[in-house]
């Protein structure tokens, strides 16, 4: 027999027992609120024969890797693979003995979310992982109008959203709708950190240590779970806007430009995919790859998988040796991109001049360059360095529009 409490942990008892409309939980890095959340579904669907639940992200192909690969993980965790037959295609997760479903959608196909029918039972329950990625209120709307329809009491089920969301900035919609509005037998809004996972190392914690003494104002965040902070934005030039690559291409003055920022344990390898127009003073950015622990052989295959290993590449210049590999496993016209005295700040200048268009399924772009500010010195004044945070597409986005911008013979030092 499974106890919960060992299995789950402590911190959430409020989260797990409610039963209102809206669950919302912002939280830090590692304080499990989608694990969590995750055991709490499964928990819920063996226990409510009639109950069906569906999964959001944003963008559908990120669900595979995340609220999938957590609800795999919580089936594992209480014992109960028997019981649950797991496809990847498609993407569906069932209770054998009743026939009970966990569907996937993608706000990207917003018919499909809208037109859900369940097979047997009622559709009671969805998570929104990552709910920070829903950038516009109305796409939310759209989702909870999905979530109605009557149940008989008798069955003793109820209907809930459950949103789960790292709070990167203070003036996203979803701190006014729910931790702003007046207290309701509706809403839980709640915060959580990494202080009360004690699933976590010595290792673990010491990362969140060293973040507190090196950066204050990412720890509040990232760390304690308080709402972010943003001003001093270094581009507003953007906005969000569905578009079609295929369309804008063929225009004439038009270029595609592509950039490769390198990590791995904790920052993510990031690819910018975009098009620019210097007579129209316009960046469209239309994809992306953001992703932690790739190997420079996964890298290549991510990226030969999306159809972009002929494109030129610029990548940064600190890793030649990650460049020549890449070169040689089948990414012929990547080159490092050229740093030196100013380069960072010169980058920028440029970029500022032009109208950003971001996709909608770019969400890892959208977080970073409306989280991506000025430093900040001892006093608080801004200073003329970027933050080393929510950087990674923002340095691949210079380093493939070097060129392009700046032209081939600008040499920085």
């Amino acid at each position: 027999m499974v106890r919960l409490p060992e299995v789950v942990g402590r911190g959430y008892g409020t989260f797990w027992n409610f039963q209102g409309r809206y669950r919302v939980c912002k939280g830090s890095r590692a304080s499990k609120k989608s694990k969590t959340t995750a055991l709490n579904l499964i928990t819920r669907m063996m226990k409510y024969p009639e109950a069906n639940a569906l999964v959001v992200r944003k963008v559908f192909r990120t669900l595979k890797d995340s609220c999938f690969t957590e609800l795999k993980w919580a089936v594992n965790r209480l014992g109960v693979q028997a019981f649950w037959d797991v496809k990847e295609t498609p993407l569906e997760m069932t209770y054998k003995p009743t026939g009970q479903k966990i569907y996937f959608r993608g706000l990207d196909d917003p018919l499909k979310v809208a037109s859900i029918t369940v097979e047997t039972g009622y559709l009671c329950w969805c998570w929104v992982e990552e709910a920070y990625e829903i950038g516009k209120e109305a796409d939310f709307d759209m989702l909870d109008e999905s979530i109605r329809g009557a149940i008989p009491p008798e069955t003793g089920l109820f209907k809930q959203i459950t949103l789960t969301l790292n709070p990167w900035n203070e003036r996203h919609w979803i701190k006014r709708r729910f931790f702003d509005a007046e207290p309701s037998p509706e809403i839980l809004a709640m915060t959580t950190n990494y202080l009360c996972n004690e699933w976590l190392d010595e290792a673990d914690k010491r990362v969140f240590e060293t973040m507190k003494r090196q950066n204050p104002r990412r720890y509040r965040v990232a760390g304690l779970g308080d709402w972010g902070i943003v001003d001093g934005l270094i581009y507003e030039n953007w906005r969000e806007e569905a578009f079609d690559p295929g369309e804008i291409s063929p225009r004439e003055g038009v270029v595609s430009a592509f950039g490769l920022d390198f990590g791995y344990s904790n920052d993510p390898s990031a690819l910018f995919c975009g098009l620019v127009s210097a007579r129209e003073k316009t960046i469209w950015v239309f994809d992306e790859l953001y992703e932690k622990g790739l190997t420079n052989r996964a890298i290549y295959e991510r990226i030969a998988r999306m159809g972009y290993g002929k494109e030129r590449i610029k990548a940064d210049c600190a890793e030649p040796k990650s460049i020549d590999e890449l070169r040689e496993m089948g990414l012929p016209r990547i080159r490092a991109a050229r740093k030196g005295k100013d380069s960072v700040n010169n980058g920028i200048q440029y970029i500022q001049d032009y109208e950003i268009i971001i996709h909608p399924k770019c969400v890892n772009f959208l977080t970073e360059i409306s989280n991506y500010t000025w430093e900040e010195d001892k006093l608080g004044a801004k200073t003329n360095r970027p933050m080393d945070d929510f950087n990674h597409l923002m340095d691949a986005m210079r380093y493939g529009l070097e060129e392009i911008l700046i032209g081939p013979a600008f040499r920085f030092d």
